[in-house]
């Protein structure tokens, strides 16, 4: 029993503990988050799921190591990071977490390829494998035939794909989608939402996804359901 009990403390990549996030609005105080309890397992797929201003995207930023709590502890890979400052929280975030947001956040000066290598530089990987690896992210999505276009040269189906390659520049554990189908028509959100669901199931890579779209919460192995800065539900 025991020996099954360090086990399961060992596959857990993210956790949030009694996390609160509050916002001082003059001399109005609005709580994001209110003692918000998640654990997110090594390989898994999750979507936190819930309507516009219910916390779900203050919930991805703390995950995401974008902001800290109020209150409350977060843990990625056994380490709290609650209460780090912020040059120690980018170094985490270039290292091990990847980002996928709903409007793409391409820089439209330069191609394909430039973008993917973009983070990689930042983690001072060399030159030559910089580009191998953005040429072969590439080729993975589907757009070998376009890493030399610029951003705004590119649809939007597109540009979302070339964005989850570049969430995988640096090997993250963890790539986090704000919204990934968002801004997209729903033949192409299909698209997007099958390189998620490949990423997960061939390269066992864990996924969270925000979302308010319950067709797409569906994909995931298990929605967390947020409602005014608190988690209601869970489905498995």
């Amino acid at each position: 029993m025991k020996k099954e009990k360090n086990k399961e403390k060992e596959e857990i990549i993210i956790e949030l503990k009694d996390v609160w996030k509050t916002y001082n609005m003059g001399e109005v105080q609005v709580h994001a988050l209110r003692g918000i309890n998640l654990k997110v397992r090594k390989g898994e797929f999750l979507a936190i799921m819930g309507p516009s201003g219910s916390g779900k995207s203050t919930a991805m930023n703390m995950i995401g190591c974008l902001d800290i709590p109020t209150k409350g502890d977060i843990y990625l890979s056994r380490k709290n990071i609650a209460h780090l400052e912020e040059s120690d929280l980018a170094q985490i975030r270039g290292k091990k977490i990847g980002f996928i947001f709903q409007k793409f956040n391409l820089l439209n000066t330069l191609t394909a390829k430039e973008n993917i290598m973009l983070p990689m530089r930042f983690q001072d990987t060399p030159r030559g494998e910089i580009e191998k690896k953005a040429e072969e992210l590439l080729t993975m999505v589907d757009l070998g035939d376009r890493m030399n276009h610029q951003a705004n040269e590119m649809s939007g189906g597109q540009q979302q794909r070339v964005a989850i390659a570049r969430s995988l520049a640096n090997d993250p554990e963890v790539v986090l989608a704000d919204e990934p189908t968002g801004n997209l028509d729903s033949t192409t959100g299909e698209k997007v939402l099958d390189f998620l669901k490949k990423l997960h199931s061939e390269k066992g890579t864990t996924v969270v996804m925000v979302t308010h779209d319950k067709r797409v919460a569906e994909q995931a192995d298990r929605i967390e359901y947020l409602m005014d800065g608190q988690i209601t539900k869970i489905r498995r």
